[in-house]
């Protein structure tokens, strides 16, 4: 506590909304820890969201705590001096804890913060849709193979495939994380052959096949994916299990049918060639410049082992070795456990074997290369000059940042 005798106040920011956990996660600390209490602020995770965390921490307004969602944050707000360097912290071993996946999280040999979570991105499936249309749920797939179930299970002027903008590019990192984003030269590996293939087959699914919505739509009219997935209207949605806190929640998304699971798609020919997106997530950081870190250290500690567990109604599941994994689970299902196909979530979150990365790309890689990609998909240029475009930009990046 504060030598004034007054409870010190932390503030925590996060990209969950407050009533899927983050305010029952505080509630139960602050009811326990009377000398430290912590407020949680929300951020949306997005561009301007992360801005105003950025701009937050960097004009001194009051963060102590605040969670990261890429490892490309992470980085850029390291280089920034805004996260600490929790090595001099030696009563917490993060490696023990959270297991060989959080060695993924690491900057030059340490740790900016604790990955808390299991991280699981994956396609959910409208079960109902499937049987009607006579197809199994997936256990290992590829882009191709979900192209040809978005045909069969369009209907009418619905799409067949959903997806949100966050994990929209995750194909190109799925490959490029397993065969380096740059080549044995040294010049960049935008080029690779199935970074064209994710190209062709996405712009494919929006203007031939029309089974998914064209990137244009999408951007101008901030479509809700979850709610168009819940609603019935789009059998299949790439998501990450954050989309459980929607799905549990009858009132606002009332849905008739059982949820199936299945990983997401591969671009890769083998599966002994495929990484996918997941291991561990919701890297938590303590503030830099924040007065109060030990207080945020204390509670971030009992957050990562298990005070974090009201977070799984939502979809985030504890990675620590410490925490109740079966009472997270049943927090995760509530009441509504019956509306989903358990043994493919339990597939996707627990059982499913291939190797995973954590999106660790540059912030100003990722952004040029949207960038160009975007012009593609929008019709404005051709595949030719998209590739050749990104190609040039990401080794005149490289070659400033030698």
């Amino acid at each position: 506590p504060a030598a004034s005798g007054n409870p010190v106040k932390l503030k925590m920011w996060g990209g969950v909304p407050p009533e899927a956990g983050p305010q029952e996660v505080v509630d139960a600390w602050n009811k326990a820890h009377p000398d430290i209490q912590v407020e949680y602020v929300r951020y949306v995770n997005d561009d301007e969201g992360n801005l105003k965390l950025d701009t937050a921490m960097m004009t001194g307004q009051d963060v102590d705590l605040f969670v990261n969602y890429t490892l490309s944050r992470v980085k850029k707000r390291m280089e920034s001096g805004l996260t600490l360097d929790l090595s001099p912290f030696s009563d917490y071993n993060i490696d023990e804890k959270m297991g060989p996946d959080a060695d993924g999280w690491k900057i030059d040999g340490k740790y900016y913060g604790v990955p808390t979570t299991k991280s699981a991105f994956f396609v959910a499936l409208n079960k109902d849709a499937l049987d009607a249309a006579g197809l199994k749920v997936p256990t290992d797939w590829t882009w191709d193979e979900l192209r040809e179930y978005a045909k069969k299970l369009k209907k009418g002027d619905n799409y067949g495939f959903i997806q949100n903008t966050e994990p929209f590019v995750d194909p190109i990192d799925s490959v490029l994380s397993h065969d380096g984003y740059t080549k044995a030269d040294g010049t960049s590996n935008l080029d690779h052959p199935l970074v064209r293939k994710w190209l062709e087959t996405l712009n494919a699914m929006m203007h031939e096949d029309k089974t998914t919505p064209p990137l244009g739509e999408q951007l101008t009219s901030k479509m809700p994916v979850e709610q168009v997935f819940l609603s019935g209207e789009a059998p299949m949605l790439n998501i990450g299990a954050w989309l459980l806190r929607s799905s549990n929640n009858f009132t606002d998304f009332p849905r008739d049918f059982t949820i199936a699971f299945a990983p997401v798609p591969r671009l890769a020919e083998s599966a002994d060639q495929y990484v996918t997106r997941g291991g561990i997530g919701d890297f938590i950081s303590i503030n830099a410049k924040s007065k109060n870190q030990q207080a945020a250290w204390e509670f971030l500690k009992w957050y990562a082992d298990g005070g974090m567990a009201p977070m799984a109604a939502g979809g985030r599941l504890p990675a620590s070795k410490d925490a109740d994994q079966d009472a997270a689970l049943a927090s995760m299902l509530g009441d509504k456990g019956d509306t989903y196909d358990k043994e493919s979530l339990m597939y996707v979150i627990f059982n499913n074997k291939t190797p995973t990365y954590v999106r660790s790309l540059p912030q100003e890689v990722m952004d040029l290369r949207s960038q160009e990609y975007e012009k593609y998909f929008l019709g404005a240029q051709s595949l030719k000059d998209t590739i050749a475009a990104m190609v040039k930009r990401h080794n005149e990046y490289l070659k400033q940042n030698q």
